[in-house]
């Protein structure tokens, strides 16, 4: 297992998802003092291995027919895109 590239996957994804959507509904479910938390974590824990999951069998499915610059590049653009959707978004 190459080190470096866990904790550089584990640091973006992590700063990623940190204030998100899904850490606040999460968080939200959580504050309902009649739910398990324990059940809430591990829901919640489920659901991001299965995401992740599908992202890996995704990006590695794309990465046979689609150069990786091109991923790469689209990624960047996608990326770009949304924040401005956001920034747009919040304006109004």
């Amino acid at each position: 297992m190459d080190i470096k590239l866990l904790l550089i996957v584990f640091g973006t994804v992590f700063i990623a998802e940190l204030g998100d959507k899904t850490q606040l509904a999460t968080l939200l479910f959580a504050a309902d003092k009649e739910v398990s938390k324990l059940t809430i974590f591990f829901a919640a824990c489920a659901a991001l291995i299965a995401s992740s999951a599908i992202a890996v069998v995704g990006g590695a499915m794309l990465a046979r027919y689609i150069n990786e610059t091109h991923l790469r590049l689209f990624a960047g653009v996608l990326f770009i895109v949304i924040g401005c959707w956001t920034l747009w978004g919040a304006k109004s």
